[in-house]
């Protein structure tokens, strides 16, 4: 059984920073991948960020880029976003997934090809 705890969202201020992190328990997968969604009131769920585990390859989408940054501690089995120069625009739930297998680089960004999700943690971002 694969568990995914998310954390650390919250109210801020536009221009303000959260770190939000997602713990990793139960069975491990060598060549996986995590990601970190999102998804907006009346939106669609969006990838945000993606990184796999062995290599530590990333992807963004392009609304984040240079302000989100993901990374993993894999002692602590842990995946984490660190939100810089936050905007209401990212106002959304942020939910983090594990892909179980293998995937390229270029297919990080596929809700499809994720196996097991968190329970999502709400990030809202003021004016």
């Amino acid at each position: 059984q694969v568990q995914l705890v998310e954390s650390g969202g919250g109210l801020v201020q536009a221009g303000d920073s959260l770190r939000l992190s997602c713990v990793v328990s139960g069975r491990t997968f060598s060549r996986s991948a995590m990601g970190w969604f999102r998804q907006a009131p009346g939106k669609e769920r969006e990838c945000v960020a993606a990184i796999t585990w062995s290599s530590g390859d990333t992807l963004y989408t392009d609304s984040v880029k240079g302000r989100f940054t993901i990374y993993r501690d894999n002692v602590k089995r842990t995946v984490y976003l660190q939100m810089n120069s936050l905007k209401p625009a990212d106002t959304a739930v942020y939910y983090c997934a594990l892909a179980s297998t293998y995937i390229t680089l270029g297919r990080l960004s596929l809700e499809s090809k994720y196996d097991y999700w968190g329970q999502g943690t709400q990030v809202t971002v003021s004016s």
